[in-house]
This record gives structure tokens, sequence and C-alpha cells, in this order.
């Protein structure tokens, strides 16, 4: 499956087509007195009721009814989901502020960048303008209540005329996302009719729910993998800059019944005071409607810690955005689940246990626990955040413009005043894809065009330079600049324990696209001009005597010669520096038969004239075969990570199922089969669940044809595909199969270590690299790499067959850590980060990190595409 092609030029075209499509009201003549057709008529049934769910396809219907009915809402389909589904933005506000939407985002746009705007304009401004809202449902597709939900808040919307409903409508202008994963809800909804009435009925959908990212779709806030992201980041980080945003989401279903704000400790420094303010202010609002409407099992400051990823609810807040997040405990799916009192705990971070506290004052006290009580608390929180926004217009507008000032005067007097991002780098196409994502979150970019020195140090033309005297500084601080994760009475229990974060420990984007920023503690005097385009290079073509030379330090060269291989095209791939040519260099002959003018304008890569013959220290380049195990248990998303990065970047491969695995002679179809990050009893079959992680339900709650394992005779069949001269491809702790199953002579350092001895949550981590080997053609010589929780260190065992272990990445002797947290240095210094170890007539390649996760590390993508070409000696 091939996916959509996205680039920040998509990103700035959507931008004008959101902002035109607002710009002429279609239903103008709409006569609010009609009838408003109601939920419960369109659909048949109340949101929320037992053992059903809505459709995506009729919520859309439902959504353009309402825009013909009522002139209080616009409707502005955005452009197709991953799978082609109509991604829906609404727009609610008074049809006075809907006619003149354009003007009010103007307004909005100059109080979140008030630079060079006298006082006395922005107090005008707080007058005239409109607080903007934004709230999204359902971007975890198998948490349904958020986009139910949705339907009977856009009906009240249209339909409400008391003192409350028209304050909200003359005050607000509402955005909502009534889905932020179509394509899922979909899945989700076919799969939940399937199974209602059997015994699999509430089951979990067995595959990813988004077709490539899964529950980690909410981890693509900043570098917008996925279209659904593209479109959610144009809405929010440059277009309509909320004051205020909420992701609705579910959780586990035996404590609370709704999480609301603000959130509990650790918090991430870096935003204004006022942001984390107001998450309490909004929070305490929206507890309060909660008890007011008789809800109960209502808990703020707990759980989810203040220190998160970088998805949407997480990063708002570094975008001066009260960028917020509500949690539902769940159901099974639409049918009903009896939770016993005695089953009721408490949950993490300040929630010690289900009993009274002051921020849980009305525990729920057990029973049936069903959906619809999952969607009147999600409205009850939705309206709240309108409510009291529409009740404090001024307020709220005034403290946008001072959290954009406060936050640009702390970056032009803070100690770090900028960071440069030099011309000069190891892939110099990735880092401008860096600078792609740094103008898709809205962050102003300058460019020398000539080049300057600055602090002593000469930087050449094109080098970019991105000022931290602006609004958005605290995100530039954490996407730019080292982290270090705190140690302290929130992070550490009483007994030297280390508490994990939620999710990965730094988010330091530079770090893991391998691209060098330098961090300067003076505003950078030279001549620079903003960079208001996209970052859309060309790359250009220029023959020489032998043909072309394509710098293999560069990812998207590999995209380059994939397409040259669908054309047919013979190249050839450097072994031995000669010249001006290194190891890894791709050469294509001067007759090649492809448009390589079209290849350069795809790609941004150079075609550099090749003046010397390199066919002796060169060999000819062949794309592998490749499979990749895929199973179901909710699906793997490391899994569906590597199927984006492949399509991405145009490496064809199979995906292998249980019996496509035990097959006999694979080796005869294949040459690379890829094993995901994943546990090996998981992959087998054999106890993967007995961990209690996200799938220990186990098998027997799916139907039989959706349970997973390849069992002993996979093991066997993989096992004789290495010795018949196959190359089995592992990341992180799927390398346990081929050590515990192959009899490798490797030991993971860092297995079952407890906490206090090896802790390292996501950090990215110093390497060295042997670019001489073909697996580790075109890195640097010392690079970072992603360490994250179950990754893995390698020692050799003492063994007669240590001479088939061949180190391809290696942690250095001190000082690892270069953003996030590490405890237990000593236990991976001078071990084996990647190793290839012969086997039979084969190879295993061990990654013992994700090098592709999420596809977000390009600086390690080359160890994974490296592993999918031929080398010199096959």
């Amino acid at each position: 499956m091939r996916r959509n092609r996205f680039s920040l030029r998509n990103t700035v075209l959507l931008s004008l087509f959101v902002v035109s499509s607002l710009a002429v009201r279609p239903n103008d003549t709409v006569a609010q007195a009609q009838p408003i057709t109601t939920p419960e008529e369109f659909f048949g049934f109340q949101m929320g009721a037992d053992r059903q769910i809505a459709r995506w396809d009729r919520m859309v219907e439902y959504y353009q009814l309402l825009e013909t009915q009522s002139d209080r809402l616009h409707v502005v389909e955005m452009g197709p989901s991953t799978l082609g589904n109509p991604f829906l933005a609404i727009f609610f506000s008074a049809p006075e502020n809907l006619a003149r939407l354009e003007e009010f985002r103007q307004i909005n746009a100059q109080l979140n960048d008030p630079r060079g705007i006298p006082e006395g304009r922005i107090r005008e401004l707080v007058n005239e303008g409109k607080v903007v809202i934004n709230q999204s449902m359902s971007l975890h597709a198998t948490e349904i209540g958020g986009s139910l939900m949705a339907v009977e808040l856009a009906y009240d919307l249209a339909s409400r005329t008391d003192d409350e409903a028209m304050r909200i409508l003359d005050n607000v202008i509402f955005v909502m996302i009534p889905s932020l994963n179509p394509d899922g809800q979909i899945m989700v909804t076919d799969w939940y009719r399937e199974t209602v009435g059997t015994e699999f009925e509430g089951s979990s959908y067995p595959s990813l729910y988004h077709i490539y990212t899964g529950h980690d779709n909410n981890r693509d806030a900043f570098m917008t993998n996925t279209i659904e992201s593209v479109y959610q980041a144009t809405l929010m980080f440059r277009e309509w800059i909320p004051q205020a945003y909420i992701d609705h989401h579910q959780m586990g279903s035996y404590t609370a019944r709704f999480y609301v704000p603000p959130y509990s400790e650790p918090i991430r420094p870096f935003s204004d005071p006022l942001v984390w303010r107001e998450m309490s202010w909004y929070g305490a609002h929206i507890a309060y409607k909660a008890e007011e409407a008789g809800l109960n099992g209502i808990i703020n400051s707990a759980i989810y810690g203040g220190w998160g990823h970088f998805g949407f609810h997480w990063i708002t807040p570094f975008h001066n955005i009260a960028g917020m997040l509500t949690e539902a405990a769940s159901t099974r799916l639409a049918t009903p689940l009896y939770i016993h009192p005695d089953e009721l705990r408490g949950g993490r971070r300040q929630m010690p246990a289900h009993e009274p506290q002051t921020t849980f004052p009305n525990p729920w006290p057990g029973g049936w626990w069903r959906l619809r009580g999952i969607v009147e608390r999600f409205k009850v929180s939705a309206w709240a955040t309108l409510d009291i926004a529409a009740r404090n217009k001024e307020t709220v507008l005034w403290n946008a413009y001072l959290k954009a000032k406060r936050q640009t005067e702390r970056g032009a007097t803070g100690e770090r005043a900028a960071y440069i991002i030099p011309a000069e780098q190891h892939d110099t196409r990735t880092a401008l894809v860096l600078i792609e994502k740094l103008i898709g979150q809205g962050i102003e970019i300058q460019q020398s065009t000539s080049g300057f020195t600055h602090e002593g140090k000469v930087y050449g033309p094109g080098t970019f330079v991105v000022s931290m005297a602006q609004p958005k500084m605290g995100v530039i601080r954490w996407v730019l600049g080292q982290t270090n994760y705190p140690q302290n009475s929130y992070t550490i229990d009483q007994l030297g324990n280390p508490i994990r974060p939620y999710d990965l420990a730094g988010d330091v984007f530079a770090e893991f696209m391998g691209v060098h920023v330098d961090e300067v503690g003076t505003q950078v005097d030279a001549p620079l001009t903003i960079v208001t385009g996209p970052i859309n290079p060309v790359g250009t073509v220029a023959a020489g005597a032998f043909g072309y030379r394509l710098d293999g330090r560069q990812n998207h060269a590999f995209k380059a010669v994939n397409m040259l291989f669908d054309d047919g095209v013979t190249v050839r791939r450097v072994h031995a520096a000669t010249g001006d040519l290194l190891p890894g260099d791709f050469l294509v002959p001067a007759n090649a038969d492809a448009d390589l003018n079209e290849i350069a304008r795809q790609t941004g890569v150079n075609f550099e004239p090749l003046e010397t013959d390199a066919t002796g220290s060169s060999f000819e380049a062949e794309r592998l075969i490749i499979g990749m195990y895929q199973r179901y248990y909710g699906g793997n998303m490391d899994e569906g990570w590597t199927r984006w990065l492949l399509e991405h970047y145009d490496f064809p491969y199979t995906t292998l199922m249980d019996a496509e695995i035990t097959a006999n002679d694979l080796a005869d179809d294949y040459d690379v089969i890829i094993l995901p990050a994943d546990r090996l009893g998981t992959m087998t079959g054999e106890g993967g669940n007995e961990d209690g992680g996200e799938y220990a339900a186990g098998a027997e709650t799916y139907p039989p044809e959706y349970r997973s394992g390849f069992g002993r005779a996979g093991v066997d069949a993989l096992k004789a595909f290495v010795e018949n001269g196959g190359t089995l491809l592992t990341f992180a702790e799927s390398g346990d199969l081929p050590i515990e199953e192959f009899g490798l002579p490797l030991r993971n350092e860092v297995a079952n270590r407890p906490g206090r001895e090896f802790w390292c949550p996501g950090s990215t981590l110093r390497m060295t690299f042997d670019n001489s080997d073909p697996l580790a053609y075109g890195m640097p010589d010392q690079g970072l790499g992603l360490f994250l929780a179950r990754n893995q260190a390698y020692g050799v065992e003492s063994t007669p067959h240590g001479h088939k272990m061949q180190i391809i990445a290696e942690f250095p002797e001190r000082d690892l850590l270069q953003s996030g947290w590490l405890i237990g240095e000593g236990l991976i210094a001078e071990k084996a980060a990647m190793v290839s170890a012969e086997y039979g007539e084969g190879r295993v390649v061990l990654i013992g990190f994700r090098a592709q996760h999420r596809a977000q590390t390009h600086g390690t993508f080359k160890l994974v595409f490296n592993a999918l070409l031929s080398g010199p000696d096959n």
C-alpha cells in the first residue's frame, strides 16, 4: 500500500484552502427557525446507548445536514484521511461571527504574536476579538465516546437558545474536530457490529486502528507524519491558534470515572505560568459543572503528569495554549461493564487509592458502567470549557496577548538567545526536513544568504537561525535544546525506584534527526531573512564523464535509488574511499534510462558529476526482497511505523502473517525478514501477554482467526531462513528471539534489571558507528540513538564463535547521555548497540534500539536502509 505524500508545500496549500473555504458561507440564507434534526431522529438511537455506535460516514451526513438547517456552524472538509475518508473541522459561532471569520482569524493571529503592535491597539483587538477554542475527539479510535459526544454537542450548539448557549455563540469561535481518526472510527465501528451478540462482543479491535500508527497517532503532533496530524497542526499551530484546547480520551476501566485538568506533577518548564493557571481554571470549572450535573467519579490534578510526550495536548502549553486532556473510564466499546466495588483502585500520580480526597471528593461506588456515562461526562467537559471562556472573553484574550508577549521577552533575555542550524550538516537534506517541521509549528525561522561569524564560529551561507525572542520559545527550547528529565520526589519513589515518564524522557527532535544545532547565548547580529515559503528543495542534475554520484549520507538518496531501481537502472555503491567518494555513495551511469530531473525534484537530492572511474572501488547494489512480520492483538505500532518508513522511502515489502512465517523455504522468497520490536512470547503466542501490558486480556477474547503467534514452527522456519542465507533484522526486544532460540553468543546486558540499576525511558544516547561496514554506510563516526525501555545493549559471550559477531554501533566509555534520563550508564558503556551475527549461510542483524522509532529518528534511518540493500559480499 502506498501512503499519501505530504510536504510543507502541501501544508501551506492546505492552510490557504482552510482560509478560503471560510471566506464565503454557503448557507447564509439558512433560516434558523426551521426544525433542527435531533441525533435520535437521524441515527435512531441516543448517543451512548448500549450496543450502538454511529458510523463515521453517517456522522458526516449528519453534520452536513445540520449545516443546512442551522446558520451557527460551517463544516469544512479539510481533505481525505489516510484511507480516503472525509476529515472534518466544524466551526461554531453566531451567524454574524461566521460571516466575518477571516477578520477574526487575523485578530487572533495578532494577539498570539503581538510583536510590533502597540498595547493600545492590543486592547482594541481584545474588545473586538472572539475566544478561539479547539476540541478534538476520539483520536484513539477504540475510545469511541468522544466522537459520539460530538454529535450531541453539535446539535446543542445548533439548537439551544438559552442565555448560556447564546453567550457562547456570541463570544467564542469553536473549532471542533469530531474525529481525529476517521479511518479508525470506521474500523472499530465495523468490528463492534461484527462481534456484537457473539461471545467476543466488546473485544478490542485486533489490528492497528490507524493503519500505520495505531495508538501512537497522538505522538505525531510535531513530526506530522500522518495527514490527520497535518490537518490538526495546520489549524491549531498556524491558522487558528486557540486560547484553549482539549483532546478527549478514554482510559482504563477500574479507577476514577473521569479525569479532568490540570495535570499532576511533574510539569515541564519553559511555558508561561498563565498556561498552567488556565489549565487549573478550566479544569476546576469542568469538575464543578460535572458535580452540579450529578456526575460522580471526577478527579483532577492526578494520574496524568504535566511532563508528557509531545502529542497535541502536551505540546500545546508551549504554543501558549491551555492544552488539556480528559480521560473517561472505558467500557467494552459500547457494551456495559460491571465493576465490583472491590475492583476499583487508585491511579498513578497523586491518586493513591479509590477513596475521597480534595481532588476526588465524590468517588463512583461501582456497578454497571455504560457508554452513556462517558458521553455525558465528555459533553459536560466540552460545554463547560466553552462556557467559562465565553463568560471571560476579555480576560482570556488579554492573557493570550500576555503569554505571547512575556514568552518573547523571556526568550530575548534568557540564557539561550537562539539556536543556529548550520548549513553544513552530515545529512543536509534531513536538516531541511527539520526546518519544514519547525515552520509547520508556526515557528519563525531566519536564514543567512551570505554566512556570518557568531561567538567565534563561522557559519556558511544558507545557515538557519531560530531566535528565542518569539512567542513559541517554549517549543523551540524543547525540540532543539538539550534536555534533562527531573529527578526529584515526583519522579523517584520513597524506595528509590524511578517512576516512568509518560512516554519519553526527552523530545529533542533535532537529536532524533541527527541534525547538528548550536545553542548560543547572544542574539545573532547578521543580515537574516525570514523564511516565508515552504522548504521544498529541488535537487540538481549535473553529468560527469562517468555518470553521477548520490551522497550516501543522505536518507533521501535511498529514495532516489529505489526510484532508479523501479526504472530498471543499475546502481553501484562505493565500498572504498576514492578521491571525494565515500563508502556508501551511490553511482549512477551516465546513460541511465530514467527521468533524473524528476527524481531530483521529488527527493531534493543532487545528482553530482562523477568525474572518475570508480568501478574498482564499488559494487553493484541490489534491492533485497523484504518480508515483515505482522500480528494481531491490537497490532504492533513499531511494525506500523516501519511500514510507513519503508513506503515513504519506496522500499517494496511483503507483510508476513503467521501462516507465511511458518511456510517452508522462506529463503526462496525473501532476502530479509524484519521483526519489529516486540516481546518474544507475543510473537510466538507462548505467554507474551503475561506481564499485564496493553493486551493482557489474552487471546481468548478474540475470535480464533484473530489470534496470533507463529509458535515453535515459526521459530524453526526463521532459523532455517537464516541458515540458508537470509538476513533476519530485529529491533530492540525482538532480538530476544535469535539470542534465545538460535543460541547466538550474545547477552542483553540490561535484561531484567530493576530501575534502580538501569533506567533509560526514551533518551538520546551517544554512540559510535563503524561506517566502514556496509550496514553503517553513510553514518557519522559518532552520533546519537534513541534508547527506550525494553531496548537492548549487547555483550559478546566468550565462545569460539566470537569472531562471527561484528559490532556496528557501540556505546562510548562514559558520558553516554545527551538528553533524557539515564541510570546505570556503566552497564552499557562500551557495549554494542547494534551487532551483525553470522549464522549458517546467513546473518542476524540486531539493532538493540528502535532506529526507526515512530519514523522520527531520521539520524539512524540509514542503519535500517543499509540492511535492505545488498553489500559487497552478497
